[in-house]
């Protein structure tokens, strides 16, 4: 996951396109040398067949709008398993039937399979151990969480100014230690105020 713009080298922020972020062609031959090196490094790469690097390799790479709905996409995918209780349908003489909507179509349609190859399809979606279903490059890297602090000002200042009623900047509280304009609001262009941290919670199956 990778923010559509960065910083330059001189302070400033410059945005990606809006319909485009980075080729897909040459992702694809990276992240397909990568994966080999990082083989190679744990002694793995013997083990695969040699035809693998021989083949085009696909990289879904594409714009997905604002931080919102980038989140929206991601949400089920991160949060949820690959099939939900309430989408089997049945299990039946050692088959299995359950619904899934036609992307073409948005209609519910089912599907019925045997229920070796329905673990099979369902484990396709489970990580192996250490994986993470999401990677936080650039700016949202942790290691640039500073940069990503500097990147949020130079946001908030190209974006919507407050109104010209100043009644409300009383209740804002001002934020001790520091001198910098808070962060606004893209919408309203009202300050952003800092109600408290978020406790953590336990993950929900």
């Amino acid at each position: 996951m990778v923010t559509g713009g960065g910083l330059t080298a001189a302070g400033g922020w410059r945005s990606a396109r809006p319909d485009f972020l980075v080729p897909q062609k040459p992702l694809a031959l990276i992240f397909r040398a990568k994966l080999r090196d990082e083989l190679k490094n744990a002694g793995l790469f013997p083990q695969l067949d040699p035809r693998v690097w021989k083949k085009r390799w696909v990289v879904d790479c594409e714009p997905v709008g604002t931080g919102s709905a980038a989140f929206k996409y991601l949400a089920p995918y991160i949060f949820r398993v690959a099939l939900s209780n309430h989408r089997l349908v049945k299990l039946q003489d050692g088959k299995v039937t359950f619904e899934y909507k036609d992307s073409a179509t948005e209609q519910i349609r089912f599907c019925t399979v045997s229920a070796p190859e329905f673990i099979r399809r369902f484990l396709q979606h489970v990580l192996p151990d250490r994986f993470v279903k999401v990677r936080y490059y650039g700016l949202l890297a942790p290691r640039h969480r500073h940069l990503l602090e500097q990147a949020r000002q130079l946001l908030a200042a190209d974006g919507p100014q407050p109104p010209a009623d100043k009644n409300w900047q009383a209740a804002i509280p001002k934020q001790p230690g520091t001198t910098r304009e808070p962060l606004r609001c893209p919408h309203c262009g009202h300050p952003l105020a800092l109600l408290g941290p978020l406790k953590p919670r336990g993950r929900s199956p």
